[in-house]
């Protein structure tokens, strides 16, 4: 039997038992169909973001997201710049001890390439309550494509630990009619 401990030293010579064979074969079998899924769901699941990456300077990031900031800015809300770019636009979002910068306000049911990167630790992005969860790294600017289908306000949450302030680093996005 399987359960107690073979009687020989050289245990791989034993015939393995029927009941051990059994789950070996419901083991392998189950960790192929396993690995099938993820390719499936991979191509046909629509959980995967379209997201880039491309390596960035962080002042250059800065740059374009001041100039977003320069161009769209609507108002201001608790000293953070409110944007509001046109549609299809590229919409920057930078992420540093302890905030989200700025607030951007997009438009239901339309598209944006959102682009978000650090100035200066790991961060996390979190939109809640929509699924999305991204890792913001300096150096790196992330490029996700979003398309907001419901109004209302949104928190973006850092989801990484990125010190003392780590628990406060929350902004939001807008989305209007």
């Amino acid at each position: 039997m399987a359960i107690t401990p073979p009687s020989e030293r050289i245990w791989w010579r034993q015939p393995i038992a029927r009941i051990e064979l059994i789950w070996i074969i419901i083991a392998f079998t189950w960790g192929l169909i396993m690995f099938f899924m993820m390719i499936y769901w991979h191509g046909a699941g629509e959980q995967n973001l379209s997201n880039e990456a491309y390596q960035i300077k962080p002042q250059v990031f800065a740059k374009h997201a001041q100039d977003m900031i320069d161009e769209y800015q609507v108002r201001e809300e608790s000293g953070f710049p409110v944007v509001h770019p046109p549609p299809g636009s590229d919409v920057y979002l930078i992420a540093r001890l302890w905030q989200w910068w700025p607030i951007l306000e997009l438009e239901k049911d339309q598209s944006y390439r959102l682009h978000l990167s650090s100035m200066d630790w790991q961060h996390g992005f979190s939109l809640q309550p929509v699924n999305i969860n991204v890792q913001v790294h300096p150096g790196y600017e992330m490029v996700i494509t979003v398309r907001p289908d419901r109004a209302g306000e949104f928190g973006v949450v850092c989801n990484e630990f990125c010190g003392i302030g780590h628990h406060m680093m929350v902004g939001k996005i807008y989305v209007v009619e």
